[in-house]
């Protein structure tokens, strides 16, 4: 079932348009934007968001959640605000107050179905990071990292692979094959050379375990 967390104050076409949205099929419940909106993610695990705030709120917020879970974001607008939509580039799609369900549906299955195939196996996404394994190509942010093919390939199958960790030797056999016959220290190296072109303050994505090995970090 999709679920569906929508952003806004518990008023009567609210709560409405979300009765209407279980009628439909949907698990769809209502957080206000002032309470803990990560630990409502991190509960209901929402498929989309729809949000009802104003401006300033809804550039933040938008922004907030696209970078931490890069979830697929529809605002329910009022009219008097439509001029400030094209400039919210966290922002999806939108619909307009009063708001009809039916053409809200439809644009939530659109937006969906393009999610999804965007996030099928062509797509490795981790916050900012984004790994396309069509073209072989990393970007952060929407900026293009050069890495070197043996990089991309550790990073693809750090990420791939994201709840396990990896000894170097795994990484040795699974990235550069059983024969060959490089140290471990290869690993450190590759390891040492992507972190300084991925990582920064902001940014995290390799952890070390301590007497392990590595594991790419899921925020």
């Amino acid at each position: 079932m999709t679920s569906i967390l929508i952003l806004a104050e518990k008023n009567k076409p609210i709560v409405e348009l979300c009765s209407e949205l279980v009628r439909k099929g949907y698990d769809c419940s209502i957080s206000p934007v002032g309470e803990d909106i990560m630990a409502q993610f991190a509960a209901k695990s929402p498929d989309l968001v729809l949000m009802e705030t104003d401006s300033f709120k809804m550039k933040t917020l938008s922004q907030e959640i696209k970078r931490d879970i890069n979830l697929p974001i529809i605002a329910l607008v009022h009219r008097k605000m439509l001029e400030a939509v094209d400039t919210h580039l966290g922002i999806d799609d939108f619909v307009i107050q009063p708001y009809d369900v039916i053409e809200l549906e439809l644009r939530i299955k659109r937006l969906l179905h393009k999610t999804r195939s965007m996030d099928s196996s062509e797509l490795i996404r981790c916050g900012d990071l984004v790994i396309d394994l069509t073209r072989y190509e990393v970007s952060i942010g929407g900026k293009l990292i050069m890495l070197t093919f043996k990089e991309y390939e550790l990073l693809k199958f750090l990420a791939s692979n994201s709840s396990l960790v990896f000894t170097r030797e795994a990484l040795l056999n699974k990235v550069w094959g059983y024969d060959y016959y490089g140290g471990d220290r290869t690993v450190d190296v590759h390891i040492r050379r992507l972190r300084s072109k991925i990582e920064d303050s902001n940014h995290v994505f390799i952890e070390t375990v301590r007497n392990i090995g590595y594991k790419f970090r899921v925020k």
